[in-house]
């Protein structure tokens, strides 16, 4: 009997098709064609980007030349610009401001053919080097409220280019979803003084039944709601609520644990088109008018990544109530992940 189950960190409820319940051999994941003819984040073609505001590469090498091992660039089509000034007006009872903001490409290696998960340990470690220096670069401007690392993974997932990249962008207002967050969090820590995402970690461990791998550094699982089939968040255990933190020793532990969710997911589900965040806290540094801009959240928030392969589609349902039905319930999808031999 399909069931409902409330998400309690983005205050949602999913419903559990278990009916109806699918593996992964049910999904039909096409083929796509890569495309290498004039990408512009291949090697010799650096003069076709926007000049690199970051790049991990030898110290002889000059900037926007090739022997780089990541790249980061702006965005040559921005989502949001980042020259002007913020400007905040009402227009009625409508609000309107400036599309100011930052868009960035990091560029994740420089070979055509070979995606985030065909990556070694240590390169992973370098692309979460350059997700790290930059949101702590984007944090200084005060016009910034929110930093978020994504990627899209293949075109049904968004990705406009094949050549494997995740993307930054800074906001000049705290996303909806991440607001979600960060209030379930505080009021989880007023009511108890511990945080909600320590609480879920142990209760997931002692089950069982969701975790897809956990060491004594990271827990990969299915949620206890999972919005769609084969969905995969990866904590850290140790309470941290800010990923820049992270030193560089920390961050190749990160990329192990990173490497093992891109690979699962990539072996099971035939590499399929795929979105992941990075939730991280938002900047601290206190701005005109909010000098105690979620004073707690170093108590009662704590950073992490969320995979979503795109499986299914949203359609009038989901639009029309905010309800998600997942035909895999998230005990089968760790399952299935959990089963697959993976060596790194």
């Amino acid at each position: 009997m399909p069931e409902l189950r409330m998400d309690p960190i983005k205050e949602r409820w999913v419903i559990i098709a278990v009916e109806r319940a699918r593996r992964p051999e049910d999904f039909q994941i096409p083929p796509e064609e890569t495309r290498l003819h004039a990408c512009p984040f291949c090697y010799g073609n650096e003069d076709k980007t926007p000049p690199e505001v970051f790049a991990i590469r030898p110290p002889d090498s000059p900037p926007d030349t090739s022997g780089w091992r990541v790249r980061v660039t702006p965005n040559k089509y921005p989502a949001l610009r980042i020259e002007g000034d913020l400007v905040r007006e009402g227009v009625g009872v409508f609000d309107r401001m400036s599309g100011i903001g930052a868009h960035e490409v990091v560029i994740e290696n420089p070979d055509h053919n070979r995606s985030l998960a065909d990556l070694s340990i240590e390169e992973i470690r370098d692309v979460l080097l350059a997700y790290r220096e930059r949101i702590k670069d984007l944090r200084k401007d005060q016009r910034f409220r929110y930093v978020l690392v994504f990627k899209n993974h293949r075109s049904a997932a968004g990705a406009s280019l094949s050549h494997s990249h995740s993307q930054i962008i800074a906001t000049p207002v705290t996303p909806f979803i991440v607001i979600q967050e960060l209030r379930a969090a505080q009021e989880h820590y007023l009511k108890k003084e511990r945080c909600i995402f320590c609480d879920i970690i142990k209760q997931e461990l002692v089950i069982g039944r969701r975790v897809v791998k956990a060491d004594e550094d990271y827990l990969l699982w299915a949620p206890f709601a999972s919005c769609f089939p084969f969905e995969t968040w990866l904590f850290p255990l140790k309470h941290r609520h800010d990923f820049t933190l992270l030193a560089d020793d920390e961050l190749l532990v990160l990329a192990r644990a990173m490497k093992e969710m891109l690979l699962r997911m990539k072996l099971v589900l035939n590499d399929p088109p795929y979105n992941f965040v990075l939730h991280t806290s938002p900047s601290l540094t206190p701005r005109p008018g909010k000098p105690q801009y979620w004073g707690t959240i170093e108590y009662d928030y704590h950073w992490h990544l969320e995979l979503v392969p795109r499986l299914t589609k949203i359609a009038g349902f989901e639009w029309g109530t905010g309800f998600y039905i997942n035909p895999t319930p998230p005990e089968v999808a760790a399952e299935e992940l959990r089963k697959i031999e993976i060596e790194l």
